[in-house]
């Protein structure tokens, strides 16, 4: 009677179970239906390129077609080639320098979020150089660099002060073109904040107004620690894209000129090398050493965030 009942239970729960298995393999269809485009892009656009870039980077590619492996030859020149030093440093700066910039977004965001009223004209306003074409960008503000007929040296000029060719002189061209890369990275970052400071509890800055403390002190001791994850946040994708810098360099330097060999960063170096001289796999090489930099260089700003970043 026993061992009836405990087959017919086991039966039980075997009919119960399959069904159930039945029904989990098909209901997983629709999920991949969904998936599957962005699996196919991912793979497409992402990971077949990683792949093959990796590859490249260990031949010798011809300007036709054909490769030759060649094993690390191109890293071993990459060490060596001091071009791809000089373009690294150029984007080092390029970087700290945009980076400095995250500061003046604090300010203006503060100023911003502390307005009654027009707070989103002030946003629209700031955010209007992340819409506009960097072609167009650069453009502008190459005419405001010249060092002949620019805006920036007559309003220097009228002060008695001799600017500079900007974005003809090899010594100040990349601290020129990091200026631009100030201006336009402050809408992004002005928003990502100005999110952040709406995150900041009133009561908190009601509890420390009672005990006395100033607007200043109410910046540093509550404001500013509440929102630091978004300025984490701010500085991981601003490090991200300043590496990857190369518009502004294309289109602010003329073509040729001393002050483009010298400001050139590691992406505009990576093109000359890999579509003016189609040596792809030197450029691969150059992309895969951009593609470690980048993530060596998030990994150390994760690290640091344990210590830096306060999650209220």
């Amino acid at each position: 009677m026993t061992a009836h009942t405990t087959g017919r239970s086991a039966t039980g729960r075997s009919a119960r179970t399959t069904p159930r298995r039945g029904r989990t393999r098909v209901s997983g269809l629709p999920g991949l239906a969904f998936i599957a485009p962005a699996l196919v892009g991912l793979l497409a656009l992402y990971i077949l390129p990683l792949l093959t870039t990796v590859y490249l980077s260990f031949t010798e590619t011809k300007p036709f077609g054909g490769e030759t492996f060649t094993g690390i030859d191109n890293y071993a020149a990459l060490v060596a080639d001091p071009q791809f030093w000089n373009a690294l440093r150029n984007s080092a700066i390029y970087t700290v320098i945009v980076l400095l910039g995250i500061p003046i977004s604090i300010v203006i965001a503060t100023l911003i979020h502390a307005v009654r009223r027009g707070k989103n004209v002030y946003r629209v306003l700031f955010f209007l150089p992340i819409v506009t074409l960097p072609v167009a960008v650069g453009m502008v503000w190459r005419y405001i660099f010249n060092g002949e007929f620019g805006l920036l040296n007559q309003a220097l000029g009228a002060i008695g002060i001799d600017g500079p060719s900007w974005v003809a002189d090899p010594t100040v061209a990349i601290f020129a073109v990091s200026i631009v890369g100030i201006w336009m990275s402050l809408g992004t970052s002005i928003i990502i904040l100005g999110a952040g400071l709406q995150g900041v509890p009133p009561e908190l800055l009601e509890a420390s107004s009672l005990d006395g403390a100033g607007p200043v002190r109410q910046f540093f001791a509550v404001t500013l620690p509440l929102l630091s994850p978004s300025i984490f946040f701010v500085s991981v994708l601003s490090v991200i894209s300043s590496l990857q810098m190369f518009d502004l360099i294309y289109v602010m330097l003329i073509r040729g000129s001393q002050a483009e060999t010298a400001s050139q960063t590691i992406v505009y170096y990576f093109f000359q090398q890999t579509f003016v001289r189609f040596d792809r796999g030197y450029g691969s090489a150059i992309a895969i050493v951009l593609l470690l930099l980048i993530m060596l260089v998030t990994a150390v700003q994760f690290r640091l965030q344990r210590k830096a970043v306060f999650y209220g």
